[in-house]
């Protein structure tokens, strides 16, 4: 099974008001999903962001945000530049296709050879 995990790929403090407490002590973060399989190494396309209050530590969703706080997050989601999406394959799965290939080829011999 893959294991999944959110890489930070920016985070930007806002001067915004939190919505909770309406403290100016915001904190803007990006993130990107990694994939982890026993064979491969998946970097998606897909970006998330997160709104966070350090004074009130809650969460705040886009149904609570301001006209400030929108276009604040409208700015920085056009500075943010994600990794591409990718798959770097590892070292077994590389060790698996020669092993197949092998197993090919000596099937092809025994065959042309007449053992079957």
């Amino acid at each position: 099974m893959a294991k999944q995990e959110q890489k930070v790929i920016k985070e930007a403090p806002l001067s915004n008001n939190c919505p909770e407490c309406f403290n100016q002590d915001l904190t803007l973060r990006f993130y990107q999903k990694h994939l982890y399989g026993a064979l491969y190494h998946r970097i998606s396309g897909e970006v998330t962001r997160e709104l966070e209050c350090n004074t009130c530590k809650s969460l705040i969703y886009p149904v609570k945000w301001t006209e400030d706080i929108d276009r604040s997050v409208e700015y920085y989601e056009k500075a943010v530049t994600p990794e591409r999406p990718r798959v770097r394959f590892k070292a077994a799965f590389y060790v698996l296709v020669l092993l197949g290939i092998c197993l090919v080829g000596a099937v092809v011999y025994a065959y042309l050879q007449g053992l079957f």
